[in-house]
């Protein structure tokens, strides 16, 4: 029987798929699941003098990634539902007096429905206070191009404000 000293990195790494498997079942889904698995097997081959019958590796592996998960669960319980910081470190509502957070709030919700283009157009323009010159040299687009989609953005913010999505799909596109 071969000493624990003796389990190598192919070892583990046979038994990933496995992991992997009972890892997305207890998560839910792929990406959280590599990830526990991934922590797993770190803690594997930092720890693996503390296996004593390495014919037990693959139990081994599993209690390893079942604990590391109930860990997991009872560290996000403790520290509540989280949210990163950047989703509303800069959020105009929470720094708008409650009378006018509403209107706020359904502005935030419409311009994130914007696309891409119309959100950087409209920021450009309207944040920035930048020329239509200005902006066509920072995009490098012809000058007619930021007035069309200037229009078109503040057109679809306008419905989408107003009437919601559906209207803005049928009116804009």
């Amino acid at each position: 029987m071969p000493a624990a000293d003796d389990i190598d990195d192919r070892a583990i790494a046979a038994h990933v798929p496995r992991l992997r498997r009972y890892a997305a079942a207890l998560v839910g889904n792929l990406a959280d699941a590599d990830d526990l698995v991934q922590d797993c097997v770190e803690k594997a081959l930092a720890n693996r003098h503390a296996l004593r019958d390495p014919s037990r590796l693959g139990g081994w592996l599993l209690s390893i990634l079942h604990n590391l998960h109930v860990s997991g669960v009872r560290w996000r319980r403790r520290r509540g539902h989280e949210m990163p910081v950047e989703d509303f470190a800069d959020d105009v509502a929470l720094s708008t007096p409650a009378a006018d957070r509403g209107a706020v709030r359904d502005f935030v919700r419409a311009f994130r429905q914007l696309s891409e283009e119309h959100r950087r157009i409209l920021l450009l323009t309207g944040l920035e206070g930048l020329s239509y010159r200005e902006v066509a040299e920072v995009l490098e687009v012809p000058i007619g191009t930021v007035m069309s989609r200037l229009a078109r953005a503040r057109e679809r913010l306008r419905v989408l404000l107003e009437g919601g999505e559906e209207q803005a799909l049928r009116r804009i596109k």
